[in-house]
């Protein structure tokens, strides 16, 4: 079954729907929307850094998210706002990604593929990585999501049941980056904050709690990763863009379902 390039393909996206979805609702509760850009962008440099090292591309990626965010993550509130710092570090990252790729000699490198995905290139140990890298995610999130929620929520609350919201804050960091490193090959570091935010916004409308939302951001990024690969082969358009297309067409759905629910009331 996994010698059709097609069937690959959808298990890779389902593989990402899956990472993405509870972590994107972080995300958007947390408003952390362009924290998973700044993420996504800082992963192009460890792809450059791995093909330099000539090392596995998720360890690359996955290393230089983790620290970016991590950066991040210390330094605001220390003199520098979180939107300034996150400017600073997502774009000189993409940027000296981009330079030392230029300097890597007897290297082929198919640049679109890495900005914006190559799905249908997806390999056997590559689908290994990304429901690797899933399980791992959804394990840590659901380990924590009762203290994740608490600190999303309130703060303070936090304090006074005992939690540590850094903490909370970090494994969610960590989270991102292994989601970062492991959706590249799907959908390329510029598409991967439409797969953690679109769907998880486009549950909203349907969840009456957060468990559900979490759900239901599955469930619609599993949709947009099949019927956007089908949509690709059918029109001969991108997979990885293709993808995110379907998300926000059914993002737009759903929110015009809900006001026009809303008028009715």
């Amino acid at each position: 079954m996994l010698d059709d390039f097609m069937t690959r393909a959808t298990l890779a996206g389902i593989g990402v729907a899956l990472a993405a979805a509870p972590l994107g609702c972080f995300v958007v509760w947390r408003r952390m929307a362009y924290f998973g850009d700044a993420t996504a962008h800082a992963a192009m440099l460890g792809v450059a850094l791995a093909l330099a090292l000539e090392i596995s591309i998720f360890a690359g990626a996955i290393a230089v998210a983790l620290v970016m965010a991590t950066t991040v993550t210390i330094l605001s509130g220390r003199g520098y706002a979180m939107d300034t710092l996150l400017g600073v570090l997502a774009h000189a990252s993409l940027a000296f990604g981009m330079v030392a790729v230029s300097f890597l000699s007897g290297v082929r490198i198919d640049l679109m593929a890495y900005l914006f995905g190559d799905i249908l290139a997806v390999s056997r140990n590559d689908l290994l990585i990304i429901w690797g890298g899933a399980a791992v995610v959804v394990a840590l999130i659901g380990w924590r999501w009762s203290s994740l929620l608490t600190s999303t929520l309130n703060e303070e609350l936090a304090y006074a049941s005992g939690l540590n919201p850094r903490r909370e804050q970090l494994i969610l960091t960590l989270c991102l980056a292994i989601t970062v490193a492991v959706a590249i090959k799907v959908v390329g570091v510029l598409l991967i904050a439409a797969l953690l935010i679109i769907p998880a916004a486009a549950s909203r409308s349907l969840a009456r709690t957060p468990e559900s939302m979490a759900v239901f951001a599955a469930g619609i990024g599993a949709i947009s990763a099949v019927a956007g690969l089908r949509a690709a082969y059918v029109f001969d358009t991108p997979a990885g863009p293709s993808i995110v297309c379907v998300a926000a067409f059914l993002f737009a759905a759903l929110a015009l379902v809900n006001v026009g629910r809303r008028a009715i009331r």
